[in-house]
């Protein structure tokens, strides 16, 4: 009897680069949004790290905020002149998108942080400007 073993070879994964230079850095913020219900709910928040299109920020207090939610961002009026922090950011709220929800605590069942894409106008984004791709559609 003959017995063949198939193996999977993997490459090792690439990490994509990222759209904007991220930057370690710690200001107190404000997340604000609403609820399933509509009503207005708003959080404290330490940013991680921040870049012209995105932030990774954790919560002083346990909150729940779903995956792809809508909310407002907005660094603490004390902290917005911090050399480091990029200009979008000094200008007041951003309307940003939650994208991905940190691991969760044990404790209390919420996340520890979550990243957001700051939904700015590319014009309005000092980034390098990304690669052309062509499409092609079958008919």
């Amino acid at each position: 009897m003959d017995t063949t073993v198939a193996t999977a070879q993997t490459q090792p994964t690439l990490r994509q680069a990222r759209i904007g230079d991220r930057r370690k850095i710690c200001v107190p913020g404000r997340l604000t949004w609403r609820d399933g219900s509509g009503t207005l709910r708003f959080v404290s928040v330490l940013t991680r790290d921040v870049s012209d299109v995105d932030a990774f920020v954790e919560c002083q207090v346990p909150a729940s905020i779903p995956l792809y939610r809508l909310v407002h961002f907005q660094i603490e009026r004390a902290a917005r002149e911090s050399m480091d922090l990029p200009p979008v950011l000094k200008q007041g709220k951003v309307l940003s998108a939650v994208y991905r929800v940190g691991p969760y605590r044990s404790a209390t069942g919420t996340p520890q942080g979550y990243a957001l894409r700051l939904l700015v106008e590319p014009g309005r984004i000092s980034a390098r400007p990304r690669a052309r791709t062509t499409i092609a559609v079958a008919n």
